[in-house]
């Protein structure tokens, strides 16, 4: 056999066991595309601000709104939620659950909770498992005053009350409205309370409160 022969079947042998040993090439693993309810959820969790509309807009306050998951093994998405005025952050006005519910219609809706013995939960992010101890049984529905939710072209959520179904006695009030947008950066939220003869009596007047999503986590 000539040297030039025995070179050329030598690299032949080379290149097949190299083939054989790499195998076929792999194929990229795709990446899981994320539920809609994945997604509300993720935009809803975290910390959010109304300071910057308060500095360019006196008839509006500095709140600071946190929201995180708890009872992950329960059906659908459930969250804490605090509302603060800036120099209260300790001592929250508004303390809710959030139950979010796809309805299997492209539409989603978020029931509202109060919390029995409110206080002892304040800030209970910071501390492992105290969310996930609130007894169910503690938790009372706010019937008529679920949002439903409606994913936009842009990403975005926006929803509302029904109208005329969610009682409050708030300042004279027969019935409240909530309105919401939710984005990437920012959750507007509108509440406001109307009389038996449709006159509002309590919320803001000239549009919702616009958070600023700070981070997404809560506050240390």
């Amino acid at each position: 056999m000539q040297i030039g022969t025995c070179i050329s079947v030598a690299l032949v042998s080379l290149t097949t066991s190299i083939i054989s040993g790499c195998g076929a090439p792999s194929r990229p693993v795709p990446t899981p595309v994320p539920s809609d309810l994945d997604r509300l959820t993720s935009l809803m969790t975290g910390t959010f601000s109304s300071e910057a509309q308060s500095r360019e807009d006196e008839r509006f306050f500095h709140i600071r709104l946190v929201m995180t998951p708890m009872w992950a093994e329960r059906a659908g998405t459930w969250l804490y939620v605090e509302q603060a005025a800036a120099g209260s952050f300790d001592a929250p006005y508004r303390q809710r659950l959030y139950h979010l519910i796809e309805l299997g219609t492209g539409e989603f809706r978020s029931d509202v909770y109060t919390i029995g013995d409110a206080d002892r939960f304040i800030g209970a992010w910071r501390t492992s498992g105290l969310l996930d101890s609130i007894d169910p049984d503690s938790i009372v529905l706010r019937d008529g005053c679920s949002i439903y939710l409606r994913p936009g072209a842009d990403g975005s959520f926006v929803g509302s009350t029904r109208e005329g179904t969610c009682p409050s006695s708030l300042s004279g009030a027969s019935f409240a409205t909530s309105e919401v947008t939710i984005r990437d950066d920012v959750l507007i939220s509108w509440d406001r309370g109307w009389d038996a003869d449709g006159t509002q009596v309590w919320g803001a007047e000239v549009g919702g409160y616009i958070f600023d999503h700070l981070s997404d986590h809560p506050p240390r």
